[in-house]
């Protein structure tokens, strides 16, 4: 993940989030906090014209949320392109628990197939985005490693199982810091030489909320922008600029530390008004603050340190492989469907 420089004095408030669950969560709660200040009731929230949303909870352990952009409008107040983001959360993802584990991958297969669409002679491009140096930017090239690629093959093949293979080619580009080649480039140059009808890309991803990190997983329709959870804007891989449609698939792995320090202040607000009738002068300068200017104070606070700071839990190291390891066997599954899990991993350690 490599940083950006930015200059404080030229801060615009936006809360570090690739999840459009967390967007649209934020337009809601933005939406409820105004109307209760205008003590308005049963008001149809204009915030979320443009804004879709549905949930399922697939057992005790797993929930599945759906969120479909439709306009501009919502394009514009999530911040999230038009097209479809499929939310898979589950505390058991992090954990040692290959049962739930076995869930995900069936739900993951599933929502991944019903995105692609394929066709029985598609050939498609996985591609692993992120710095395999780096243990929370390695869910992309960890997952490339667990990849079934058959491209190489499918014209060998013999008759009884060629109808349960498509081609798949996969590649782990690295990142610019270390390429000196935008991914972007590298990935338009290999579909101009082999022309695939889908990319699937995978990468790590940053969140707004702690418990989020490590235990989401976010599919959409709509691509991606490299290195965008850490504040680097590189070009965009789309349908628009690669000429073919791209799958994105995510898991957040950071919080951002501003974001994390201001929804730890709110929490010791919260307590300090239930606590206290009356609070200190600091306490009730803090309370007049709007969200812009108090995320703007946390960074300036951080900047010294270093404004554009990262966090992620120790244990990442473990929950990466569990993470590559569930995404690859989803996307082994969707792409091959005729093939079991058990016949996949026999080729991988």
């Amino acid at each position: 993940m490599e940083k950006k420089n930015n200059d404080s004095e030229n801060i615009n408030f936006s809360v570090r989030t690739d999840l459009a669950i967390e967007a649209t969560e934020l337009i809601i709660s933005e939406s409820e906090a105004k109307n209760k200040e205008n003590q308005e009731e049963n008001t149809e929230n204009q915030d979320l014209d443009g804004i879709e949303i549905s949930e399922e909870n697939i057992n005790e352990n797993i929930k599945l949320t759906k969120v479909r952009i439709t306009n501009k409008n919502g394009e514009k107040s999530t911040g999230k392109p038009i097209g479809n983001y499929i939310t898979i959360e589950s505390p058991s993802m992090k954990e040692n628990d290959t049962f739930t584990h076995e869930e995900i991958i069936k739900v993951l297969s599933e929502n991944i197939a019903d995105l692609a669409k394929l066709k029985k002679m598609s050939l498609i491009l996985v591609v692993g985005l992120g710095n395999r140096y780096v243990t929370p930017d390695a869910l992309g090239p960890l997952v490339i490693s667990k990849i079934l690629v058959t491209r190489h093959i499918t014209d060998s093949l013999p008759e009884e199982i060629d109808d349960a293979v498509r081609g798949v080619s996969a590649i782990s580009p690295g990142v610019m810091g270390i390429t000196g080649i935008e991914t972007g480039e590298i990935i338009k140059g290999i579909c101009e030489s082999i022309h695939p009808d889908l990319i699937i890309a995978v990468d790590a991803l940053a969140a707004r909320k702690t418990e989020r990190i490590n235990s989401t997983i976010q599919m959409s329709d709509t691509g991606i922008s490299p290195g965008s959870g850490v504040g680097n804007r590189r070009m965009a891989l789309n349908k628009e600029t690669l000429g073919i449609p791209v799958i994105a698939i995510g898991v957040p792995t950071v919080v951002d530390a501003a974001t994390l320090i201001n929804d730890t202040m709110d929490k010791v607000l919260n307590e300090m008004s239930l606590k206290a009738k009356k609070g200190g002068e600091f306490y009730k300068m803090l309370q007049t603050l709007d969200k812009e200017e108090k995320y703007n104070l946390i960074y300036e606070i951080l900047t010294p340190c270093d404004g554009n700071m990262f966090v992620t839990p120790k244990e990442v190291d473990a929950v990466v492989k569990r993470l590559a390891n569930i995404i690859s066997n989803g996307i082994n599954i969707a792409l091959h469907p005729a093939i079991s899990k058990e016949d996949i991993n026999r080729y991988f350690n």
